[in-house]
């Protein structure tokens, strides 16, 4: 991954840590899985519905 190996990404989590705190990692954390859960749902609503600027298709004619 990227070259990273275990004391390496150690490191950048530490660094993490002290610039974010400990209480604060798991609120941005599930911060962004709710952002990526809402971006989710909406790219699947968006392909479920139609766009309003488009007629309806009529099957019936061939």
């Amino acid at each position: 991954m990227f070259g990273l190996g275990l004391p390496e990404l150690l490191i950048v989590m530490v660094i993490i840590i002290i610039v974010f705190g400990a209480g604060r990692i798991g609120k941005i954390a599930g911060e962004m899985g709710s952002g990526i859960r809402a971006f989710r749902e909406g790219i699947a609503s968006k392909d479920t519905e139609k766009p309003a600027d488009e007629p309806p298709v009529d099957k019936t004619e061939s």
